[in-house]
């Protein structure tokens, strides 16, 4: 919305691009550090003595803490205001970045990151939320798409920046440079975005819901992460899967008969909701695995430098960055339903073109046509799936939309870093072994091709062509603007 007028602003003014960049520069840093780590995660294992497990660690703290609050974030946004939960987690953020790079050993690290992800969660929502708050629903689209080819430039200089400071420097460079950049969110987002919130939402924390969710996610994280060790039969295993399980089942009895749910379970009558999200843990899972195992492949199995294996995904950012504004456009006039069943397709076939990159890989033969085909895919799908996600309930639940659309991309990503190299084969191998990582690497990318295409059936059968058009929803956009039409809760089912 624009400050002067508390109106929705249109993509195109000088409003809506100042509310673009301030979302972008802020998710940027989440998925810079989401993508960067990995690249240095050899380096880590090296300079800090870390087997397998820790760096599993080092990616699972920040997934587990961002996936298992990330619908809290969403909430606090609804009630508090999205700019000023946003503007809060920039700055978790950025404390808790400085304290990755100080990191004595990898203890400190994973705990370090398990903060980074607290940041993450309350800046991540809040980002989107401010998207769909801010601009007209007419153009929402295409600012959802500019949000993901821009968004993927950060994505692109991530794995860039972080193998060029590991190349050249020290691996702790690769946290520590978030602090500048966080302070320049923190100045763009306080001059330029609008306060926004929904003046329905419960007052009352969901305190219950927030602890059972986060020991749901950490229970199977650290169950399946801890197999490979230990193995099936193992009583922490079993005790790990078993809470897992039960705190999760707990989280949605308590949601379905809490007064001020943090999840209101009725969102999920909306078919096109319930069916964007089923697509998203399965795509996400599969995305999870590839940025999770791709970059240690290239350095590991193929001998490639930390900066080579940083640059050799630009092509795809490049393609999402040129592509994904086009694509939610395309979205908005044919409908999501096809977009979001070709895209998947393309990235399973990117995926078993991945499965072949081995040891002494070409980059111009093997690794750059797979690279190509799957920003093609990624293009075709981000956009349109965000924008469903987003776009199928009423614009007050706009934050816990966010919220619940981020925390099972997060949560995908996360049983995948956990469940992918298990299931694949890894055993208790290392993954900085090249005659261990291979065969698991190469299983993995044939798995995630598996996953893709199931996300292309569930697209089909679960999307709609058209998504149901919404009457302006009761909302508010400080400090000019009053609250508007109002809306009542029955829209969402």
């Amino acid at each position: 919305m624009d400050l002067t007028t508390g109106q929705p602003v249109r993509y195109s003014t000088a409003a809506g691009r100042w509310v673009l960049l301030a979302t972008v520069l802020g998710t940027s840093l989440a998925f810079i550090d989401s993508t960067v780590v990995n690249i240095a995660l050899p380096e880590i294992g090296r300079d800090l003595g870390s087997d397998a497990a820790g760096l599993q660690w080092t990616v699972n703290g920040y997934a587990l803490s961002l996936a298992s609050l990330v619908l809290l974030g969403g909430s606090l946004g609804d009630r508090y205001g999205r700019k000023r939960i946003f503007l809060v987690g920039v700055a978790w953020f950025a404390a808790a970045s400085l304290l990755c790079g100080l990191s004595p050993n990898i203890e400190t690290l994973i705990f370090a990151r398990i903060l980074q992800g607290i940041g993450g969660a309350l800046l991540t929502p809040g980002a989107l939320a401010i998207l769909e708050a801010s601009f007209t629903r007419e153009d929402r689209s295409k600012a959802i798409g500019a949000w993901s080819g821009l968004g993927g430039i950060g994505g692109a200089l991530g794995p860039f920046l972080g193998g060029w400071l590991v190349d050249i420097g020290d691996w702790r460079y690769i946290f520590l440079i978030n602090v500048p950049l966080a302070a320049v969110v923190l100045w763009v987002g306080a001059k330029h975005v609008p306060e926004s919130r929904n003046p329905e939402a419960a007052r009352q924390l969901d305190y219950v819901g927030v602890l059972t969710g986060a020991a749901g996610l950490a229970g199977l994280t650290y169950g399946f992460t801890a197999w490979p060790v230990h193995g099936p039969g193992d009583p922490v295993v079993l005790t790990s899967l078993a809470v897992g399980i039960g705190a999760l089942v707990a989280f949605v009895l308590w949601e379905r008969s809490s007064a001020h749910p943090m999840l209101p379970v009725r969102i999920f009558r909306n078919k096109a909701f319930s069916g964007a999200n089923l697509v998203t843990f399965v795509a996400y899972a599969a995305n999870g695995g590839v940025f999770f195992l791709f970059v240690i492949n290239l350095q590991v199995v193929s001998g490639y430098s930390p900066l080579a294996s940083g640059i050799a995904l630009l092509p795809t950012t490049a393609i999402m960055l040129v592509l994904s504004a086009r694509a939610g456009a395309l979205s908005q006039r044919i409908g999501p339903r096809i977009p979001m069943t070709v895209g998947p397709l393309i990235c399973a076939a990117a995926l078993v073109l991945m499965s072949r990159i081995g040891p002494d890989a070409n980059y111009w033969t093997e690794v750059l046509p797979a690279v190509l085909v799957f920003g093609l895919g990624l293009s075709a799908l981000v956009a349109p799936l965000t924008a469903t996600a987003l776009g199928a309930l009423e614009d007050s639940y706009a934050g816990i939309a966010s919220g619940v659309n981020n925390a099972v991309a997060r949560a995908a990503g996360l049983l995948a870093v956990a469940v992918l190299p298990l299931a694949a084969g890894l055993g208790s191998g290392n993954l900085t072994d090249a005659a261990q990582l291979h065969p698991v690497y190469r299983n993995t990318m044939m798995i995630c091709s598996a996953l893709m295409v199931l996300g292309a059936v569930l697209a089909f059968l679960l999307v709609p062509n058209r998504l149901e058009s919404h009457t302006p929803a009761r909302t508010f956009c400080d400090p000019c603007a009053p609250p508007v039409q109002p809306q009542t809760p029955e829209r969402v089912a």
